[in-house]
């Protein structure tokens, strides 16, 4: 049995751990890297074919973001969440395919002058998207799943996003047992809509993120309601615009939340009446997933609502843009509005137009409502950059830079602690991943001198003894070069896919009967002697 770690070691991006047991090739999340990265991460220590199953803890890109790239290079097993983590996935996996079909064809096109650049491929394309949610097993929450001979999961609510979970595993071979969990990322308590983290209550291994591992939202819990209110009072009553760019998934929909409050109270005293507009397409898609899942994931205060016959996330001016058309028709009109738009951090989406359009106006007002990675078009917003490049034009900064404290997704250190402290008993190791290079470090040294946990912050490429409780491979940490993001794959990349793939098959062909083995070799004999 080996523990193995690949993504998010030392970083807040591209989450993935592996197992290997009782004859199998498990992930646990496969998610792409997103923002500057301090760390190369290894590759995966198998083909991509020979991964049976992929256990994902929710739908974040950052954690399930390469699943299509995995089945594009060969990936033909089950992949594992809760119901409503596959309805998420359904909308983002394939925006996400969206953005690099794009993205790639932006940059061939970009690139046709110069004859050094080859045609730029995508990192993978809508049919991989397409054909990666056909392997996906949506569960339930609390329910013991078999997996394989010798291989049990469960997924528990960790009140991070709609359907996330942190995942118990139970593996047995040759008599030995263990068990893991993953915490995947860990919800922040008291959030809008959602239910609070649930607790664990055994374990011999834990692996556990620590975003917020070095610092506290606050004592007591911001009144969002209230800031959210001045903000857009004093945006308002100068003419601005309060542009807010947000995750699809999960922060659009709590910024909906207290935006219904807001309305139906009538806080907002700067104008009358005021519009709202959601531009995202995956954000509207996301809030009615939202909707169809209410029973199961909202918390005690939503619910209230929903049994009043009250939708706790839509309201009289909510404007929803669906087509590039509504998109555009949003900046033509002067009337004060608030614009919530993707992506989150800036990176790409219409959010890019809506900044381009408010960034140089002083009565306008940018309102971040999420956590930013170092590297990225947001966190240099909030770090107080003068001007920022927006489709091949500088745009200078004037308008007002605002953030809601305390308003995050992630528990802080303290919702850490609470967490692993849940344990009745305490683990043998606590593995600390999801941090940025100095909280991890910093969160390990403090479960270790002040808790009494043994705790170590692995880097990517470390192996672990899950029978002998032993460290038997160090990660080195490599810094990560300065390059484009991946837009890749030649043809020959899609070959050596295509080998592993067949390699994998053959590796799994024991149960065939002999007639069928021989007219297998015969197959791949005959194709052989074809291209030789």
């Amino acid at each position: 049995m080996k523990l193995g770690f690949i993504g998010a070691d030392h970083e807040v991006t591209g989450s993935c751990h592996y197992i290997e047991a009782c004859g199998k090739h498990i992930l646990v999340d496969y998610g792409m890297e997103q923002g500057r990265i301090s760390f190369e991460h290894v590759d995966l220590p198998v083909s991509e074919a020979q991964i049976d199953y992929v256990f994902l803890t929710h739908a974040h890109i950052d954690h399930s973001g390469n699943l299509p790239l995995l089945y594009a290079r060969g990936f033909r097993g089950k992949i594992y969440m809760t119901g409503p983590t596959a309805d998420l996935c359904s909308i983002m996996l394939r925006d996400c395919a969206h953005i690099q079909m794009q993205e790639a064809e932006w940059r061939s096109r970009k690139g046709k002058r110069n004859k050094d650049i080859k045609q730029i491929e995508p990192l993978y394309t809508m049919e991989d998207a397409d054909n990666t949610l056909r392997h996906i097993v949506a569960c339930d929450y609390g329910i013991k799943i078999d997996i394989c001979e010798g291989v049990q999961i469960r997924f528990t609510d960790i009140g991070h996003l709609l359907g996330s979970a942190s995942i118990e595993v139970w593996l047995k071979e040759k008599n030995v047992d263990k068990k893991i969990v993953f915490s995947g990322d860990i919800g922040n308590y008291d959030q809008p809509i959602i239910k609070d983290p649930a607790l664990t209550s055994s374990a011999d291994y834990v692996v556990m993120e620590s975003t917020y591992g070095d610092r506290y939202h606050g004592e007591e819990r911001p009144d969002y309601i209230k800031e959210l209110t001045e903000i857009l009072n004093r945006t308002f009553a100068r003419g601005g615009n309060v542009v807010i760019p947000s995750f699809a998934v999960g922060r659009t929909q709590e910024m909906l939340y207290f935006l219904r409050t807001i309305k139906k109270e009538h806080l907002v005293t700067a104008v009358e009446d005021f519009p709202v507009y959601v531009d995202s397409p995956m954000a509207v898609e996301a809030t009615e997933v939202f909707t169809d899942h209410a029973m199961e994931c909202y918390d005690e205060e939503a619910m209230e609502l929903v049994k009043n016959h009250i939708n706790p996330i839509s309201f009289p001016g909510l404007n929803l843009a669906i087509t590039t058309e509504e998109s555009r028709a949003i900046n033509e009109e002067d009337t004060p509005k608030v614009i919530i738009s993707a992506s989150g951090m800036c990176e790409a989406g219409r959010i890019r137009h809506h900044l381009k359009h408010n960034l140089w106006r002083e009565e306008s007002t940018i309102l971040f409502v999420g956590y930013q990675s170092v590297g990225t078009t947001g966190r240099a917003i909030i770090d107080g950059v003068d001007e920022v490049r927006l489709f091949g034009e500088t745009v200078d900064v004037r308008a007002e830079i605002c953030k809601l404290t305390g308003l995050s997704g992630h528990a802080d250190k303290g919702g850490l602690i609470n967490w692993i402290q849940g344990f009745k008993e305490r683990p043998k190791k606590v593995f600390i991943v999801h941090g940025e290079d100095g909280v991890c470090t910093s969160f390990a040294n403090c479960l270790r001198d002040e808790y009494g946990y043994s705790s170590y912050a692995p880097y990517s490429g470390t192996e672990f003894d899950l029978i002998s409780g032993q460290i038997i491979k160090e990660g080195i940490p490599k810094e990560a070069v300065k390059k484009q993001a991946k837009l890749v794959s030649d043809v020959f990349t899609r070959l050596k896919a295509a080998g592993a793939r067949l390699t994998a098959i053959i590796a799994r062909s024991e149960g065939m009967t002999n007639k069928d083995k021989a007219k297998f070799a015969d197959q791949i004999i005959a194709l052989c002697d074809k291209w030789e």
